[in-house]
């Protein structure tokens, strides 16, 4: 089953395997709207891989395919050289999920949203729960939140928080949806620091969807860039700066034309 090369673990600083992503020929379609066209790519243990795209050009369901929550319409996602789709490979691979909006429990305090899952799967004693839940708050500087409800936390909190519930799981490959939107750039400057604080401590594998540019050029070791479903760009954020295909460059460096503006042209 799923093996490569031991990185440390973010609670026991024992080794464990960072894990290998590869997309062979990758094609989704809902009916007949083509979402993904044949994606072809991999990411290394231990990357920080940024994909970016317009939205609606198939990163989120992207994403999905890696957890199992879509089935490929052709082609395949590999973890470690096993096929994704298969319960049994995912059950040995820790993935941590951030959701774009959090998806916090409102009724549940931050220390229980983070102890949630330990709980509901028996993974733990509550000794053990509390030390895992406490040491992942800690690594974010939330201590002071764990008795504190979503709704009385900032934005940028939120975001902290749900990525401390992916590290309770000790994950081995972290998979961020659009983590700093919503956030002033100050906070995604600090949600961006802690992606790349996560992969240089711990190694962890990061796939990481998101428009911000800023976050690609500064943490990514390598960005694709869908459009329309097909994978336009693949590269080190040193690519991005003057791209050659002019949706690219309208993609990265959009200008404002008053006289001729780009809503006159979008579809209804």
């Amino acid at each position: 089953m799923p093996s490569c090369s031991p990185t440390r673990n973010p609670f026991t600083a024992e080794e464990t395997p960072a894990v290998a992503v590869s997309f062979e020929g990758l094609s989704k379609s809902f009916g007949d709207h083509v979402v993904l066209k044949d994606i072809t790519f991999n990411v290394e243990p231990g990357e920080i891989f940024v994909l970016m795209g317009p939205s609606g050009s198939g990163k989120s369901v992207l994403l999905k395919h890696i957890v199992g929550l879509e089935a490929p319409t052709s082609g395949r996602v590999l973890l470690d050289g096993h096929d994704a789709a298969d319960e049994e490979v995912r059950a040995q691979i820790r993935i941590g999920l951030v959701f774009q909006a959090g998806a916090l429990f409102n009724s549940l305090t931050v220390y229980d949203n983070l102890a949630l899952y330990l709980r509901e799967h028996r993974l733990s004693t509550e000794p053990k729960i509390r030390e895992k839940v406490m040491h992942a708050l800690k690594i974010l500087s939330l201590e002071n939140t764990a008795a504190k409800f979503p709704s009385e936390l900032s934005g940028g909190m939120k975001k902290r928080v749900a990525i401390a519930r992916a590290l309770v799981m000790e994950p081995q490959l972290l998979l961020y949806d659009e983590p700093t939107s919503e956030l002033d750039p100050v906070m995604s400057a600090t949600i961006s620091e802690i992606i790349a604080a996560l992969k240089d401590e711990y190694h962890v594998t990061s796939i990481v969807v998101s428009h911000d540019r800023d976050l690609a050029r500064s943490i990514a070791d390598r960005v694709g860039i869908l459009m329309d479903g097909k994978l336009m760009h693949l590269g080190p954020p040193s690519t991005l700066q003057n791209p050659s295909d002019p949706r690219l460059k309208d993609f990265l460096n959009p200008k404002i034309d008053l006289k001729n503006p780009r809503f006159k042209k979008l579809e209804t």
